[in-house]
């Protein structure tokens, strides 16, 4: 759902790039009191993870793929504003980088692929898991609920834009009904793959699942045919000294182990990823909606398709490009988080320093 420059006229996508702007700078507010000792290392590593399997366009119908959106899983594992940070920082490299999504259309793209996904999402998420019962299971079942209808929402949230400011002729109930009933397909896919992945983290440490904190009751993990607690109390000190807190476990087989899982999805897998037109792509060509798409203007940068220029052989060339997109995500985005971190962290210092003046 890259929306190219040329869909919507200049009026409405800088109105929508000012929305977009004042959505980033709420979630900068907001993260500080997301980004902690467990979600600050993993933020960056989900916007990469995000943009690797982005790559991996799947099949949803004759002629047509979809890929995942990103803003459910974003805002499940790393907290709402947190995850609203990780769409922003994918869709901006995928547009300098990879020519992936118009600069003209940024704003329209990160408020329609980020801020109402994440809203929409988590909100559903949150409510879902406030009526289940308190089990691992309900996290999974609130996550596939939630993404599930964060894509339609969005496909709906892209037509309300184009009404406003759509710059070709189409009738809206057309372009209403083409992106909601493609995008209901994609869907399926995003929630499949936003509770496996949702669900694989909660097996091995519930404890880094943000949206899963909170609950009145422990999580639990079936272990030979029972459930046992997955935060169990902790034993008794040993003499060394007292034993560390989950909060306090390390997160580096995770982070090393995500990272390896989206190098190898964006480096390897996504050559075999489905190179059919994605929703909306199908939609403008079959509706007429793409009639004044504009060359993009980062056309010509060396890794413009998600290939890099030079490079006859396409796995090397797609492979390389992902790997270069990978690492340039993990990147900024753990840059980004800790700097909201460390001004969290100044903060907090400055109030208690004055508490302490009076």
């Amino acid at each position: 759902m890259h929306v190219p420059d040329g869909f919507i006229n200049a009026p409405v996508s800088a109105g929508a790039g000012l929305v977009a702007a004042g959505a980033v700078a709420l979630s900068l507010r907001g993260a500080r009191r997301e980004l902690d000792d467990r979600t600050a290392p993993l933020a960056g590593l989900v916007a990469a993870f995000v943009f690797a399997v982005q790559m991996l366009n799947f099949p949803v119908a004759a002629g047509t793929s979809g890929h995942l959106l990103g803003g459910a899983l974003a805002a499940i594992l790393v907290g709402p504003y947190t995850g609203v940070l990780c769409i922003a920082v994918v869709l901006l490299l995928q547009g300098v980088l990879f020519a992936d999504g118009g600069l003209t259309a940024l704003g329209v793209n990160i408020t329609v692929m980020g801020a109402v996904t994440v809203v929409v999402a988590y909100g559903i998420f949150r409510g879902l898991v406030r009526v289940l019962p308190r089990t691992r299971r309900s996290v999974t079942v609130a996550s596939f609920v939630a993404s599930l209808v964060s894509v339609p929402a969005a496909a709906v949230a892209f037509t309300a834009v184009y009404a406003v400011g759509g710059t070709t002729d189409v009738p809206l109930t057309t372009v209403l009904a083409a992106m909601t009933g493609v995008h209901v397909l994609i869907g399926i896919g995003e929630a499949l793959i936003t509770t496996a992945t949702v669900g694989a983290v909660i097996a091995v440490r519930p404890d880094l699942v943000y949206g899963a904190r909170g609950l009145t009751a422990p999580l639990k993990l079936r272990v030979g045919g029972e459930l046992v607690d997955a935060t169990p109390e902790p034993a008794p000190e040993p003499a060394s000294g007292p034993a560390r807190p989950v909060a306090a476990r390390s997160t580096k087989a995770v982070w090393i182990a995500g990272l390896g899982t989206a190098l190898v999805l964006a480096g390897g897998v996504s050559y075999y990823a489905s190179a059919s037109p994605d929703g909306l792509e199908r939609v403008a060509a079959d509706q007429g909606i793409d009639k004044k798409v504009e060359e993009h203007a980062a056309a010509d940068s060396p890794l413009a398709d998600y290939g890099v220029s030079g490079l006859d052989n396409a796995r090397l060339s797609g492979g390389l490009a992902g790997t270069i997109g990978v690492g340039a995500t993990v990147l900024a985005g753990t840059g980004v988080f800790w700097a909201v971190r460390r001004r969290r962290t100044h903060a907090a210092t400055a109030g208690a320093r004055t508490q302490d003046s009076d």
